[in-house]
């Protein structure tokens, strides 16, 4: 501890010492310690020390040892286990989503005279991902109109990047699991607000740039240019093997339907799929030549080929219920599947990543080259997320698989940050595969479209990445991961915020037109730049600022503090979860701290 606490004379412990200790401690009991700051805090951020309360394996005995083993396996089973359902149930959840709004996707994609507003399209292309749940199925959807010229390549650039940004919303959900620890939860968070924040500081930068001179539009035709493909490649089909005897079981959908929904080609018919093959079946003539013996037509007369359709075999062929039924059906089952799954992979993470375990997956994890290459671990880590994307061919997969991780102390925030960027890279190169795969009078478009995809995760890596003092996301997830661990209930407001209300509100606005748009958000988002700058200052500069504006004090405590927000919240949902911890607990936690009673004079 520093000597300041040592010598001279020692401030009394007040409620505000305390809740520093505990802000910093967390829930020490459950996640271990962490390393000691040099003004005696704890940093809140740093992975802790899973230790293992267990006996060594020297002091077992031979049964102790074998049922070590046995229990290892089933851990190990379980968590595959639940891997493997939590996969599927993304994919249900998917179905669902396009069951419940694929007619509305394709209304909302035909409204040509809004998508012409780039702030109009980069809204649809969020709310279309966060509908059907699938970045790639949107995608496919605007490969689709762009082929058949229902949209221009120009048009299309904002809607790849509101899908890069409702793609995030899937590890957000993630990170909802991990609520009920204070610290697991302010890392899990972090994690899931750092892929979201990239995307949208990404989109920040890049769509006024787009708007006036076409940057995204104009690469992706010149690399088109200087190369002569041929379609013939085939996407990757890894992770569907693996998944689809199961979720075939439950639903299948056709998606022939749903991009023709998109192109304007729909029919009333169901999107649930009833018939998946067909056969060929030989009829022979009303001919008496042939003897009980043929095997086969008779060769006298000319056979006729009839087509047999072969009926799927899952759950909902032949149902009378309606696709929005089947749809909330599938929706309320998924979730619960979704949510199960999420609970005892957390769990089973705590009870498996201890002691040297979790020592050697992290020190593998985390590791870094040394000195002076230190710098290409990140980028290694970028490959690395990548590859991993590519062969389980799902970026949500991805990043929802290493968002529990952060939260259990395995993986660090600034690891986790190049692991995200090089998802977004991998979940390109699979689109640009699958347009390999497209029919020839496809291939042009398909690829150009992947392609604006792929620069565009390109221009964000080299934007928020490659300069290290550029790499605005991880400060911004950590204040966001400490604000959502001390007020629960903010994680919630964002999800609602930035993937519903927020995009709805802006839609309504385009349709109203562009000058309305204008008159309405243009002052809108200056207030809020005004407000950042003004925070800036006040924390760096408060001396360049008048006296007025060196502090908030003079507003209302509503508009600069969460506390009465929190209060409000706290009389609608009166749950631990969502309200700090009462003052009894943090200085009953205070005073039972050896550290704090060798600190201080009590």
């Amino acid at each position: 501890m520093p000597n300041s606490l040592t010598g001279g004379q020692v401030p009394p412990l007040t409620l505000d010492t305390v809740g520093l200790v505990d802000r910093s401690l967390g829930n020490a009991g459950t996640s271990g310690s962490a390393p000691v700051l040099e003004e005696g805090k704890m940093d809140p951020w740093a992975l802790p020390q899973l230790k293992d309360t267990g006996q060594s394996w020297k002091e077992l005995s031979v049964a102790g040892r074998v049922l070590r083993v046995a229990t290892g396996f089933l851990k190990a089973c379980g968590l595959l286990g639940s891997l493997y359902l939590f996969i599927c149930s993304l994919d249900i959840l998917s179905s669902a989503f396009q069951l419940l709004s694929s007619k509305v996707t394709g209304d909302i994609f035909k409204e040509n005279v809004v998508l012409s507003n780039p702030v109009a399209g980069l809204v649809i292309g969020v709310l279309v991902t966060v509908l059907v749940q699938s970045s790639s199925t949107s995608s496919s959807i605007v490969v689709s109109m762009v082929a058949s010229k229902l949209l221009t390549v120009q048009a299309c650039v904002p809607i790849i990047m509101g899908v890069n940004v409702g793609t995030s919303i899937t590890s957000t959900l993630v990170s909802m699991a991990q609520s009920g620890d204070r610290d697991e939860f302010r890392r899990a968070f972090g994690g899931s607000a750092v892929h979201g924040i990239f995307n949208w500081l990404t989109v920040l930068i890049l769509l006024p740039l787009e708007s006036a001179i076409a940057l995204l539009e104009r690469l992706s035709a010149l690399t088109l240019g200087a190369t002569s493909l041929q379609p013939g490649g085939h996407a990757p089909d890894i992770l569907k093997v693996l998944t689809q005897p199961l979720t075939h079981l439950i639903v299948q959908l056709d998606t022939d339907e749903i991009a023709s929904s998109a192109t304007g080609n729909a029919t009333n018919s169901s999107l649930i799929k009833q018939w998946c093959g067909t056969r060929e079946v030989m009829t022979s003539g009303n001919s008496s030549d042939c003897g009980a013996a043929a095997s086969g037509p008779c060769p006298e007369r000319n056979g006729t080929a009839a087509v047999e359709l072969l009926p799927c075999h899952h759950l909902f062929v032949g149902t009378t219920l309606t696709d929005l039924a089947v749809g909330f059906i599938l929706l309320a089952a998924s979730l619960l599947l979704l949510c199960t799954c999420l609970v005892l992979i957390v769990k089973l993470l705590n009870s498996v990543l201890r002691g040297r375990i979790a020592q050697a997956v992290r020190k593998v994890i985390n590791a870094d080259f040394p000195f002076p290459f230190s710098w290409l671990s990140g980028y290694l880590a970028i490959l690395v997320g990548a590859g991993l994307t590519f062969v389980l061919q799902s970026s949500s997969v991805f990043t929802a698989a290493v968002v529990p991780l952060m939260g259990v102390g395995v993986i660090s925030l600034e690891r986790a940050y190049p692991l995200f960027l090089g998802s977004n890279i991998g979940t390109t190169t699979t689109a640009l595969l699958a347009a390999l795969a497209s029919p020839a009078d496809m291939l042009l478009s398909a690829l150009q479209v992947a392609l604006i995809h792929f620069f565009f995760n390109l221009a964000g890596i080299l934007l928020w990445y490659v300069v290290p003092v550029l790499r605005l996301p991880i400060p911004l997830a950590k204040r966001f991961g400490d604000v959502t661990a001390k007020y629960r209930w903010v994680a919630i407001a964002y999800l609602l915020l930035s993937f519903l209300l927020l995009p709805l509100a802006a839609f309504g606005l385009s349709l109203a037109g562009s000058t309305v748009m204008a008159a309405v958000g243009g002052p809108l988002v200056g207030l809020v730049l005004l407000v950042i700058l003004v925070n800036v200052l006040q924390r760096h500069r408060p001396a360049w600022l008048p006296r007025r504006l060196r502090s908030w004090a003079w507003l209302p405590l509503w508009l600069h503090s969460l506390e009465p927000w929190d209060r409000l919240v706290g009389r609608c949902c009166p749950c631990r979860v969502c309200s700090p911890p009462p003052a009894a607990a943090k200085e009953a936690h205070c005073y039972e701290n050896p550290e704090v009673l060798a600190s201080q004079q009590l």
